[in-house]
């Protein structure tokens, strides 16, 4: 996904605006739970080991093949406990989604440290989101395998994509104001298409096992994007 790091006006999830064109990070709905946050730093210890553990075990055995045992166990606390901090493995793999997707979206803005010319920022974001592909495939995985079972997963997986591709029209449209980009094209089809694009290719190179050389496939999406939009 292209990150746009140029001012544009954009209403984030919360009905909110940004003049910044971006949100920080994509927010999830937060699922109803009757238990109570860690009030010590004990308990987020273990809080954070049942997270970790859950996510060792959804990436090594799938979703519906991990029980909460198995989580507790690898945890090292006791099902009880696991209970007292979420209601379902659901919870877990909600807040997992979660943190990926927000590393995702963080990892692929640039700043002006890159400069300021359009496709060097599209190759600097795509190199950024590739890294951060790779390193939560699995996890990616798993969550796109719930959101074709799981209706609460799918619309979440949606309301996040929609952040990264509104940021995106956000970015081609500020280019359409200053000349570079042609005025009629959708800006909305157009961020779907592209961002499409990175998404499908990451997902048969770091989750399917396709093979690519990684600086001539940045190199080659990147002169995609750039020549779809006209960019030179």
């Amino acid at each position: 996904m292209w990150p746009i790091s140029r001012k544009d006006d954009v209403t984030l999830q919360d009905g909110s605006r940004s003049d910044t064109g971006i949100a920080t990070a994509p927010v999830a709905p937060t699922r109803p739970s009757q238990q109570e946050k860690p009030t010590t730093q004990r308990g987020w210890r273990t809080r954070g080991a049942l997270v970790a553990a859950a996510r060792e075990l959804f990436e090594e055995k799938g979703f519906r093949d991990t029980r909460i045992s198995d989580i507790a166990e690898r945890s090292g606390t006791s099902y009880g406990t696991f209970y007292h901090y979420f209601e379902t493995k659901d919870d877990v793999l909600h807040e997992l989604f979660s943190v990926v997707a927000g590393e995702m979206f963080t990892a692929s803005q640039t700043t002006g440290a890159v400069g300021d010319d359009a496709i060097t920022k599209i190759e600097a974001a795509n190199r950024q989101y590739f890294t951060a592909a790779a390193r939560n495939a699995r996890l990616i995985a798993v969550i796109d395998e719930m959101a074709i079972r799981d209706d609460r997963f799918r619309t979440l997986k949606l309301q996040i994509r929609d952040l990264f591709l509104r940021r995106n029209e956000a970015g081609i449209r500020h280019l359409q104001r200053t000349g570079d980009v042609e005025p009629s094209l959708d800006p909305t089809i157009a961020a779907a298409a592209l961002g499409g694009m990175i998404e499908h290719f990451t997902q048969m190179w770091f989750i399917h096992g396709a093979k690519f050389d990684e600086d001539a496939a940045i190199t080659t999406l990147t002169r995609l994007w750039s020549q779809a939009l006209g960019l030179k």
